[in-house]
């Protein structure tokens, strides 16, 4: 038999956050929180004081915690191993009353409350590791903390049960039958000594919207099932389905058979499972749903396949979750332009995602970016003529509730910029740097040296292209920084997906710096080992510059950015002609590929008309000149080009 055990989360749902974080303490103490928590969220200070009232306690197998006629003043929380409580009869003969495992508690019960001398042993089964805190400790947290009594009063009530169902089965069960109750409740007794799967390592395995199985959890039988097909032909109520498909492609059908859970697998290729049999990429399910689903990561999918495969095969699942709304937070910081303060650059990075690359790596990088333009400015070392802003909150809804809730601020935004998975150690994630492009003619012609990432193409139209300088201006910058740092640089065609989104379906100029293929995307391996310090500085200075550049734009600016958009058309444009006559030549329409050419130069000779409102005050008419000159320089070229091709 194969035990599975996840501890107790909580699972925050509502129509706009979906989200759930918990802050990390020594590893003994994960479990014994999650066991509270699973009772009432605790605060942080009722965790900081249960670390520092308790201490950590190793003991070796067959120690005696207590024995009969000592006073009992400790409660434990078994962080590893096992224990029996027992007794002497008359004749000396040794009576087990209970055995207890990792993730509960142990008491001396009567003692403990009563402060009266034990009638009864304790005695470790293995080698443990324990919680320990004193009776006088606990009763200092209980008055200090007084939410805290409602969890101490529904874990005591919880014993009390647990001491009643003992006590009636020790009056009316027989040893083979207590036997046989033992089993039931732990078969990692008789079966796998580890679990199979557990959240303390697997944080993605429970879905979100996921329900609880009764407390203590569930044993059952696992039926694995090849085929979805197979849901007809076997008797799945009160059994766990198992299957190499996502959960939510046969939750219904488990339902409607009248099975208790559904194990499932869903890993894309990308993320080489094979290679990274730990990682599972997180999910939700149905919301409401009587059966609960589980994600298996490569190796457990294996394991258990294997197991089910060699015959009956028996899990023990816990899951304790709490569904309830939440509330979405965004996060807006400001710095005031001195000129036209109504006109702004906005970064954002969004938090709802738990993974450090995806999307703490974003969120890091763009505070760390906030911190050093406060002290620039409070130095009076930056004087932004026009507004900078830092926006943090969920993706994709905040930004597009920043833009739609005050249509006069959204007037002003001349330029966003999204932070997404910013940090990424290429060396262990694979995946490199990159710039997605606003709509350009690469995102409907992909050729030559563009290429979509495997997140997948948009469905691009000519209709919706987005001439504009940000394109070009963004990547010459991190080049420069590129080529300063020995940094890979890289651009994609427009994919969507993330915050750079509704700025472009509001018409401002927005693009997305971003890493991809990453192996550990959305997988509970995207840890703080897979990030790079020195991959955020790159990416922080490069947005700086360009936002720096951009708040307080110049006529000199502009004219320098009309220089480097039309070197930048010419040499597409080549690209371009020299692809389309190649193509032409294997067989290709000319007409087609002389439209291609057509768009690429439309998009950059309305690009390039874009730069007009660059300068925070337009003085003279340089700018408009060097644009009239570049365009005409464009258009003479794409004639040459155009009658080139045959």
């Amino acid at each position: 038999m194969l035990y599975l055990i996840t501890h107790p989360l909580f699972r925050l749902h509502s129509d706009k956050l979906l989200f759930m974080q918990e802050p990390l303490f020594h590893k003994d103490y994960q479990n014994l929180f999650s066991l509270f928590n699973s009772i009432y969220p605790i605060s942080h200070e009722i965790k900081a004081a249960i670390i520092s009232n308790s201490e950590v306690i190793e003991t070796k197998k067959k120690t005696k915690l207590l024995s009969v006629g000592q006073r009992s003043n400790t409660i434990y929380f078994i962080a590893k191993g096992a224990v029996r409580i027992y007794y002497l009869d008359k004749e000396g003969k040794e009576t087990n009353t209970w055995f207890l495992f990792e993730n509960e508690l142990l008491i001396s019960v009567y003692s403990f409350y009563t402060g009266h001398p034990s009638f009864e042993y304790i005695e470790t089964l293995e080698d443990c590791t324990f919680i320990a805190v004193k009776r006088e400790k606990l009763d200092e947290m209980y008055l200090k903390h007084m939410e805290f009594n409602f969890s101490g009063r529904k874990l005591t009530e919880f014993y009390h049960m647990r001491n009643e169902m003992q006590a009636n089965e020790l009056r009316m069960l027989n040893a083979k039958e207590r036997y046989e109750k033992l089993l039931e409740r732990n078969p990692q007794l008789i079966g796998e000594s580890q679990p199979l799967i557990s959240f303390k390592t697997n944080r993605n395995m429970i879905p979100i919207n996921c329900g609880s199985t009764p407390v203590g959890g569930v044993t059952a039988e696992v039926v694995y099932l090849a085929s979805t097909t197979d849901f007809e032909k076997i008797d799945l109520k009160g059994k766990i389905v198992f299957s190499e498909n996502h959960p939510s492609r046969v939750l219904a059908m488990a339902a409607k058979a009248g099975a208790i859970g559904v194990l499932g697998y869903s890993m894309p290729k990308y993320t080489q499972p094979e290679i990274h049999q730990t990682s599972i990429q997180f999910s939700s399910m149905k919301a409401n749903s009587e059966v609960w689903t589980l994600l298996l990561s490569y190796a457990a999918k294996e394991k258990l396949k294997a197991t089910c495969l060699k015959g009956s095969t028996k899990l023990k699942v816990n899951i304790q979750t709490k569904i309830y709304p939440s509330e979405e937070l965004t996060i807006v910081a400001n710095v005031k332009g001195s000129i036209n303060p109504n006109e702004r650059f906005v970064f954002s990075a969004h938090v709802q995602e738990p993974g450090a690359n995806d999307n703490a790596s974003g969120v890091g990088t763009l505070a760390e970016m906030a911190r050093l333009t406060a002290e620039l400015y409070q130095a009076k070392k930056l004087i932004p003529q026009r507004t900078l802003t830092f926006l943090w909150g969920d993706e994709i809804v905040s930004t597009r509730r920043y833009i739609t809730e005050d249509t006069a601020r959204a007037k002003g935004i001349m330029w966003g910029m999204s932070l997404d998975m910013v940090g990424e150690d290429t060396q262990k994630t694979g995946g490199s740097f990159l710039i997605e492009k606003m709509p350009d003619p690469s995102a409907i012609w992909t050729r030559g040296t563009d290429k979509h990432t495997e997140w997948g193409a948009g469905d691009v139209k000519e209709k919706d292209l987005f001439p504009h300088y940000f394109n070009d201006f963004i990547f010459n910058i991190c080049k420069a920084q590129g080529k300063f740092a020995n940094w890979a640089v890289n651009y994609n065609p427009f994919e969507g997906g993330s915050d750079h989104t509704p700025f472009l379906q509001h018409k401002i100029p927005g693009l997305l710096m971003w890493h991809f293929t990453d192996v550990f995307y959305h997988t509970d391996n995207d840890r703080i080992d897979k990030v790079s310090a020195t991959e955020m500085k790159n990416v922080a200075i490069s947005g700086l510059t360009a936002a720096f550049t951009l708040i307080s734009a110049n006529e000199n600016t502009a004219t320098a950015t009309v220089s480097q958009v039309k070197t930048d058309a010419l040499a597409r444009l080549k690209t371009e002609f020299e692809l389309s006559k190649k193509a032409i030549a294997d067989g290709k329409a000319a007409t087609d590929e002389k439209h291609i050419i057509e768009v690429w130069s439309k998009w950059y000779i309305d690009a390039l008309a874009t730069i007009n409102k660059m300068p925070v005050k337009a003085e003279t008419t340089r700018v408009g000149s060097a644009i009239k000159f570049a365009t005409n320089e464009i258009e003479k070229q794409t004639r040459l080009y155009l009658e080139a091709l045959k």
